[in-house]
């Protein structure tokens, strides 16, 4: 059974990384669940995950743990064992992890993803099934969080789009607050089997994924090959 993992830079949805998300379960038409946990569920977030469904050959549910019981019977893990892919949201990651572990999703998530359930995502999205990385979900400033280490490296999104994120991850690495890790423009994606890269796609020539480490007190960016597609 290969454990997939699919994540990028930006927590926008997209036709091409989710219809190669999709792609990716080899299923015709797939079950795609959208966990929007970290953006608080928000309406026009969800909207346009529906809206970018409507133009794939997929199935799509959105999983929401605003519930009672009295009106959901299904458990959280019946529901995400169901599913052939599974895409996370942006927005607060410290938040997302906070509300997943109370109700037991990071558990359910990593069985779904030990028995071939894809996974993926952007943003928080991404940074979720990493050991660690830089966030703003709290107040002032970025600061560390700490993710579910389905793959034991560290993971900066964002890599491209926000001037403070790749210095900061830098330092971190140096000073070994952080595992060396991978790094995502916004609209650049790395797939992953069973914990090592497979590949890299990108939405255009300016976007990529990287691979950050420290050699000798230095940083170092390997560019992780990459194709695009449309």
């Amino acid at each position: 059974m290969q454990r997939q993992l699919v994540i990028y830079g930006s927590g926008r949805h997209t036709v091409p990384f989710l219809k190669y998300m999709a792609e990716a379960t080899g299923k015709k038409r797939p079950n795609l669940c959208f966990i929007p946990t970290a953006s608080g569920e928000d309406t026009n977030y969800i909207n346009s995950f529906h809206d970018i469904c409507a133009q794939i050959d997929v199935e799509p549910f959105v999983m929401s743990v605003w519930i009672n019981s009295y009106d959901q019977k299904e458990s959280f893990d019946a529901i995400i064992q169901n599913m052939d892919a599974i895409v996370v949201g942006g927005g607060n990651t410290l938040n997302m992890m906070a509300i997943w572990q109370a109700q037991g999703i990071d558990v359910a998530l990593k069985k779904a993803y030990d028995n071939g359930v894809v996974m993926g995502g952007g943003s928080a999205g991404s940074l979720c099934w990493f050991n660690g990385g830089t966030t703003d979900s709290r107040p002032k400033e970025l600061s560390i969080v700490e993710g579910m280490s389905f793959i034991n490296k560290s993971h900066c999104p964002h890599y491209n789009s926000e001037t403070t994120r790749r210095p900061l991850y830098h330092n971190n690495i140096l000073s070994g607050k952080l595992s060396d890790g991978y790094a995502c423009d916004d609209k650049s994606a790395i797939h992953f089997i069973n914990e090592e890269v497979h590949t890299s796609i990108s939405l255009d020539a300016d976007n990529r994924s990287y691979y950050v480490y420290n050699k000798n007190g230095q940083i170092v960016e390997d560019k992780i090959y990459r194709r695009i597609i449309e």
